[in-house]
């Protein structure tokens, strides 16, 4: 079998920079308390014009172009957010619609933060069936829309981004294994309440703030440091290699401070750990595609260098992807 691993990558962050100054204050918080218990220090916020979907086709466009290939090359469009344009259609529609990429079947993936990663999973498995194929994984979210600019466990977290990789056939390396992991037992500790089938969207549960994003802060980090560490390594050691071994780690950005605690309860204090939450924050499913395309294009990965990827979030989910990078691009 051919090898087949990340061809391309790519990214996008709106214009408009938010402060902590800018959140600080409704959140009852002061900017440097922001700092201290997430070291973000800005993110990024959408135009008002703008809707997931553009975020996502900036960052598509942006792998395309790296890989020097046409959208109409795609095979396989999969674009993974919780914050889509609308119910229905899929956004992955209108990314492909945009990009002019009509020969891609397209799907949405709604495993929050760790979407990406399951997103790579997917595209790995679909290109293995078709080895000449190409499937864009794009992740993108716009939290702005659902903040509670009160609540100081979301506001002075979230940001909006995307981020895209182009999955291939590559010369040697690439993918060495995956380890996903579903918690639904835990799925309270990360929520949007209202807008669905269970509790559909009323004056009532606008006035209540069921729309906004909600999340225990606590319970999550004591999720992230229980299973975590248990998932990436059971995962290296499975592809046949020590922790010692990971050259680079790319994390969803959650917070700072969790961070930097998860490198050390993991055993990856030896490990390039790449972080762009203290100039985007934690853009959600964008996250760790985001910080990976950061640590592409600055020139940090090398051809053969060993690459943990990890996403942790709502559901609570977890997913974990080794690979061997190509420098192809």
């Amino acid at each position: 079998m051919r090898a087949i691993g990340i061809v391309a990558t790519g990214s996008y962050v709106p214009e408009r920079v938010i402060a902590g100054a800018d959140v600080a204050g409704p959140a009852g918080v002061t900017p440097e308390w922001i700092e201290r218990k997430t070291q973000i220090v800005t993110r990024r916020y959408a135009a008002p014009d703008q809707a997931t979907s553009d975020l996502a086709v900036e960052a598509a466009r942006q792998a395309l172009a790296q890989a020097g290939l046409p959208a109409e090359a795609l095979r396989y469009l999969i674009v993974s957010t919780s914050t889509p344009d609308s119910p229905q259609p899929p956004t992955s529609y209108l990314v492909q619609d945009a990009l002019g990429a009509h020969l891609a079947a397209c799907f949405d993936l709604n495993v929050v933060c760790s979407g990406f990663v399951y997103g790579l999973a997917l595209a790995r498995a679909l290109v293995a069936q078709e080895p000449d194929a190409y499937a864009l994984v794009v992740a993108a979210d716009v939290y702005s829309r659902i903040l509670d600019i009160t609540d100081r466990k979301t506001v002075v977290l979230l940001g909006d981004g995307a981020g895209a990789a182009l999955v291939g056939a590559v010369p040697a390396g690439g993918f060495l294994d995956v380890e996903l992991a579903s918690h639904g037992h835990a799925r309270g500790l990360i929520r949007v309440e209202a807008g669905g089938s269970r509790m559909p969207a009323t004056h009532e549960t606008v006035d209540n703030g069921g729309h906004f994003f909600r999340m225990d802060g606590r319970g999550v980090r004591d999720f992230v440091m229980e299973n975590v560490p248990g998932a990436v390594r059971t995962l290296v050691e499975r592809a046949g290699h020590r922790l010692a071994d990971v050259d680079h780690f790319v994390p969803h950005q959650a917070n700072g401070v969790l961070l930097s605690e998860l490198v050390s309860r993991a055993g990856l204090d030896h490990a390039y750990t790449h972080r762009t939450l203290e100039r985007y924050g934690n853009t959600g499913s964008a996250s760790v595609a985001l910080a990976l395309d950061d640590a592409h294009r600055g020139g940090h990965l090398r051809d053969g260098d060993l690459v943990l990827v990890a996403g942790f979030g709502g559901g609570m989910s977890l997913g974990a992807a080794l690979l061997r990078w190509t420098a192809t691009r």
